[in-house]
């Protein structure tokens, strides 16, 4: 099924990464508090993705990026048409079973989170790949941290504010303050959990050189 070793590591993290940014578009419309600060939940399992971004950048270059950036992308524009079409069709009535209300609440607010997050996720993925070769091509195989939480820290600045001010801000379910605190909250945030899993790119590293040296790639 796979030509080589590399084909496989390249399926295992590809659905690692499009895993987590659809999970991230279906539970970001719940906010919580962090503090004084709103957030969105859907931040949790962006970290993983950073880390997938990264391993896919070293293993694969940009094009590996690119290419894994744009089919996620229209995944989940797959996934708001779906969203679209669920929400036109009645639900059956009846006690314990989830009314039209219900899912509109929880899934018609995911397809404004779904819009912005589309739109930030191109964006930084494209400025965290730029930034990231960048610092790879005078650091060369030194220095892993640098290029990977340098890329993240520029890239997930823009994200932060992009996804809230196309989901909560444009529509009004936000005040300026509250989105420019909760931007800078979640920014904080994913940048917090991204470096305390700096780690797992060193054993991303390790783990994934020891299997393509069984394959003398």
């Amino acid at each position: 099924m796979f030509q080589s070793r590399k084909d496989f590591v390249y399926i295992v993290l590809a659905g690692i990464f499009i895993t987590n940014a659809l999970v991230a578009e279906l539970i970001g419309g719940k906010l919580i508090y962090v503090g004084q600060a709103v957030m969105s939940l859907g931040i949790l399992p962006w970290p993983i993705v950073f880390v997938t971004t990264d391993l896919i950048n070293e293993y694969f270059g940009e094009k590996g990026v690119r290419k894994l950036s744009l089919l996620t992308a229209s995944l989940i524009g797959y996934t708001f048409v779906l969203l679209f079409i669920g929400l036109q069709i009645p639900a059956v009535k009846g006690d314990g079973l989830v009314t039209d209300s219900q899912f509109t609440a929880v899934f018609g607010q995911s397809m404004l989170i779904i819009v912005g997050s589309i739109t930030a996720f191109l964006v930084s993925q494209l400025i965290d790949v730029t930034i990231f070769h960048f610092v790879k091509n005078r650091t060369g195989n030194r220095m892993i941290w640098l290029r990977s939480t340098g890329s993240t820290v520029i890239s997930q600045l823009f994200d932060s504010f992009i996804v809230l001010g196309i989901a909560f801000w444009l529509p009004g379910k936000m005040t300026t303050e509250t989105f420019i605190l909760s931007a800078l909250t979640g920014y904080s945030v994913k940048l917090g959990i991204a470096i305390l899993l700096t780690p797992l790119i060193y054993v991303g590293h390790s783990l994934i050189d020891s299997y393509l040296k069984k394959d003398g790639q």
